[in-house]
């Protein structure tokens, strides 16, 4: 076995940091599929607004998240390639 004492896993670590809270996890997992409003996501999971707009918040500045405004509503949708492909090995 080798370790490549180079690799700082830094943002890997970050990632899985955020991914670690279930209720961020399900977020992304259901954003992986489909992008979603607010509304339609604090449905789906049956959890307050308030509750899945401070989850949205984390995801969003730490990257894994996008938001792109569509009228009133903005529509969110995973961009990070690597929380994506993490979701996909667990689900």
């Amino acid at each position: 076995m080798a370790f490549d004492k180079d690799k700082g896993f830094v943002k890997e670590a970050e990632i899985l940091k955020v991914l670690g809270h279930p209720v961020r996890l399900k977020i992304v997992s259901g954003l992986c599929t489909k992008e979603c409003n607010v509304k339609n996501i604090w449905e789906c999971l049956g959890l307050p607004q308030a509750t899945v707009s401070q989850h949205l918040a984390l995801l969003k500045n730490k990257g894994i998240i996008e938001g792109k405004r569509g009228g009133a509503e903005v529509f969110y949708s995973v961009v990070d390639p690597l929380a994506k492909k993490i979701v996909e090995i667990l689900a």
